[in-house]
């Protein structure tokens, strides 16, 4: 391997006044060959916290091998992950959405500060696979990203099918009666087997998806199952794929993530019923690349593409019945076909979306339909805009029998009020149950209310009802949920103006959502409303309420992409 392929790490090996980096370098186990080749560096987020991560360290250590194959020096570092499954329903949650922050900062860290040459990210869970594909973006050196793969479902004691959304909305349906403690027990034990993220269209997989789309991550590898062992070799490839692209000038990560790639990234989440939380990272994985790209311009897709993929929360299948049919090409070249797509727009390989997908299947009309012969003609997520919601909201469509709601406003100023009337269910059909003060400086860090919407599913209420508020859901929350509402509470949004009894409207064929008030009593409210304030914060979140942007921008925390100079070492050069 030639010092033509070491890039940005020459800053640190090469010149006389390098001789301490270099013995710090010795110290890790380098010797003098190692240190002539490119430094590669691989960021997982590995961590005993959640299943979703438990198995990224072995993807990792396979990645090791793709690179050292390819003629790289492999360099390991880990950024932490927050668990939405065991930090959802509290205050621990708040921290969910800033973990996404951390984690794109620790990459950013991590190789500018060690000019590392090239990049691998491994990641498994709802934000550590933005918070990844973040990092990767800003860096902007040759990258691919591996996601860890789904959960494997459970089977219930009835001997159907589980996953985690059955135990989350089995709490409901015991709450109501419908369901004996002990079955719920037996649900709790029997629906998580094992490692991987949650195995629906939740937000790990939907953003999975986009990876794959964006052409970050290799086509074919987001839906094969965490504990299958065709992951090893993929996680090989990745390494290979990498130095591949150090070694030939392939496709940076801002060549790949364009205006072009972004819409074809929405397209795929709309196609298949995927997270609202979408919304919030593919603008933000855009800013990293210095493209101004909104909740506006993700409604524009949304309204133009199809549902073709009957994928969980909404629909019938998992991921792995996905993986069966093809994986996300699949779903890729049924969109193509009907012109859904921007086949122009490059993989990781650096051939064109359009001729990578040649080698792959298309719809098995099952799990993926054909795009003429659509679930729905209307994408499986809507953006509603409104007097309440100037900024915009999300409403995840797939799945719900009426799109239109009229209904009273019951108000709360934090999730856990809410959760304490739905628990003791002393609500009624016809309310919106409206959560405000969960935006991201509200919360700060817009907690999602997945045990809110699943407590009123599970009891039976979740068309019965509507929910409201400017904090996030869960990739597998159902039912007629809006969230994402902007401008937030804590910002002088219109939904710090609500009162109880007020009558709200929902509309998603015509993606509207607006209070029955007029514009003087709205004005009215506003001046007598008293400014949103809280206590001092303290430590990371008081960091994050004062930098963070609104949810519409993608909550992001900082002005954009910059090149960062990598400058030549000062110096002598070796003999």
């Amino acid at each position: 391997m030639s010092n033509l392929h070491k890039h940005r790490s020459r800053t640190v090996t090469e010149g006389i006044t390098r001789t301490p980096h270099r013995a710090f370098l010795r110290a890790t186990g380098m010797d003098d060959a190692a240190i002539e080749k490119p430094f590669v560096a691989i960021v997982d987020t590995f961590g005993e916290n959640t299943p979703c991560s438990m198995s990224l360290a072995a993807a990792s250590d396979n990645v090791r091998l793709g690179v050292a194959a390819g003629g790289g020096v492999p360099i390991r570092g880990s950024a932490i992950s927050v668990s939405d499954g065991t930090s959802m329903n509290h205050s621990g949650m708040r921290f969910s959405l800033v973990s996404r922050e951390i984690i794109a900062d620790s990459v950013e860290v991590f190789v500018r500060a060690h000019c590392y040459d090239a990049f691998v990210g491994v990641a498994g869970c709802d934000k550590t696979l933005p918070g990844i594909l973040m990092g990767m973006v800003r860096v902007n050196v040759p990258g691919v990203f591996l996601f860890g793969g789904a959960m494997l479902p459970g089977i219930a004691p009835d001997g159907t099918q589980a996953t985690i959304l059955t135990a989350i909305e089995a709490v409901g349906a015991a709450q109501r009666g419908d369901m004996s403690l002990d079955t719920l027990r037996g649900i709790e034990k029997r629906c998580t087997p094992g490692a991987g993220s949650c195995p629906g269209q939740f937000t790990a997989n939907t953003m999975a998806m986009v990876a794959e789309t964006l052409g970050l991550a290799p086509l074919g590898s987001a839906m094969v199952p965490a504990v299958y062992s065709e992951r090893i070799a993929i996680a090989r490839r990745a390494g290979e794929t990498v130095m591949n692209t150090l070694k030939n000038g392939g496709p940076l990560p801002r060549d790949l993530v364009t205006r072009k790639s972004l819409e074809n990234a929405c397209a795929a989440v709309a196609a298949t019923g995927g997270s609202t939380n979408a919304a919030l990272h593919i603008p933000a994985i855009a800013h990293e690349a210095g493209i101004r790209f909104t909740l506006d311009d993700v409604s524009e897709v949304l309204a133009r593409t199809p549902l073709i993929g009957d994928l969980q929360p909404g629909g019938k299948y998992l991921a792995l019945d996905l993986y069966h049919v093809g994986g996300v090409p699949a779903v890729l070249n049924a969109l193509l076909a009907g012109g859904f797509l921007h086949g122009d727009t490059l993989t990781q390989t650096g051939e064109t979306l359009e001729t990578a997908l040649k080698a792959f299947a298309g719809p098995d009309g099952r799990v993926v339909r054909p795009h003429n012969e659509p679930l729905s003609e209307n994408a499986g997520l809507v953006v509603l805009r409104g007097n309440l919601a100037p900024d915009g909201a999300c409403l995840k469509t797939a799945g719900l029998k009426s799109l239109v709601f009229s209904g009273r406003a019951r108000v709360f100023e934090a999730e856990e009020a809410c959760m304490s009337v739905v628990s003791k269910r002393t609500y009624q059909e016809g309310d919106v149950l409206v959560i405000r003060n969960e935006g991201p400086k509200g919360g700060p860090g817009m907690r999602e209310m997945l045990s809110v919407t699943a407590a009123i599913y599970g009891q039976g209420m979740g068309e019965k009802v509507a929910l409201l508020t400017d904090g996030r859901f869960s990739g597998a929350t159902r039912g007629m949920c809006i969230g994402y509402v902007g401008p937030e509470a804590a910002a002088g949004g219109p939904i710090r103006l609500l009162r109880d009894g007020d009558r709200i409207h929902i509309d998603a064929h015509k993606g509207t959502l607006d209070v029955e008030l007029s514009d003087e009593e709205l004005t009215r409210r506003a001046k007598e409303a008293v400014p949103f304030t809280r206590g001092r914060l303290g430590g990371v979140l008081e960091k994050y309420e004062a930098l963070v942007r609104p949810a519409n921008l993608g909550a992001v925390t900082h002005s954009g992409a910059v090149e960062w100079p990598y400058e030549a070492s000062i110096g002598e050069d070796e003999a």
